[in-house]
């Protein structure tokens, strides 16, 4: 047994449990409370599995499933970044790579450079994996929002232009998610939880 290789790996998955407290803007489905990074994590690899027959691109779905689970671990650094905070956005990538050097830095070599490419993938788009990831990661929170009745949004003073003209990056992965987010956040719309 290699004692090095395993202190850097628990050390590692004891940093990552650090995203059960990175809160985000969105709720739970229902309202209750505020989403966790950690949650997002799960439910939004979950929900690929589920989702996965309606990307327009063939995919792999374990691999979608990876870049989902190591996507957001830079939040644990870099906070999440509010979808409409346009002033936040400015220093994201700056501090996500920072970020990602660290925390990624924490793992064995071979671990190291596997995880960092997920995330570099992930964050690339170019690949249907990556897309697809990316689409999914988009329409959770929108989801979550619908079924809250907009609170996260309400909240932040989202607006629905805002949401709408955001909700077109879904399509480039799944033009069937793209139109179900679009009448789900119409709907949210015309019940009065989302401003015009």
């Amino acid at each position: 047994m290699d004692s090095e290789r395993l202190q850097q790996q628990l050390a590692f998955i004891a940093e990552i449990d650090k995203l059960k407290s990175v809160l985000r803007r969105n709720y739970l489905v229902g309202g209750a409370r505020r989403e966790n990074t950690g949650e997002h994590s799960w439910h939004v690899a979950l929900a690929a599995i589920i989702l996965s027959e309606y990307t327009d691109e063939p995919i792999e779905l374990d691999h979608v499933i990876k870049l989902l689970l190591v996507h957001d671990i830079v939040e644990i650094d870099a906070g999440d970044t509010f979808a409409y905070d346009v002033a936040g956005h400015d220093t994201k990538d700056e501090r996500e790579q920072q970020a990602a050097d660290r925390l990624f830095g924490l793992l064995p070599d071979d671990q190291r450079s596997e995880l960092r490419a997920l995330w570099d993938e992930f964050e690339a788009l170019e690949t249907p994996n990556a897309r697809f990831a990316r689409a999914v990661d988009m329409f959770m929170p929108m989801f979550h929002n619908v079924n809250s009745e907009g609170r996260g949004w309400r909240d932040n003073g989202v607006t629905s232009d805002q949401v709408f003209d955001r909700q077109k990056q879904i399509g480039i992965a799944s033009e069937t998610l793209h139109q179900k987010a679009r009448a789900l956040v119409a709907e949210v719309v015309e019940r009065g939880f989302l401003p015009k």
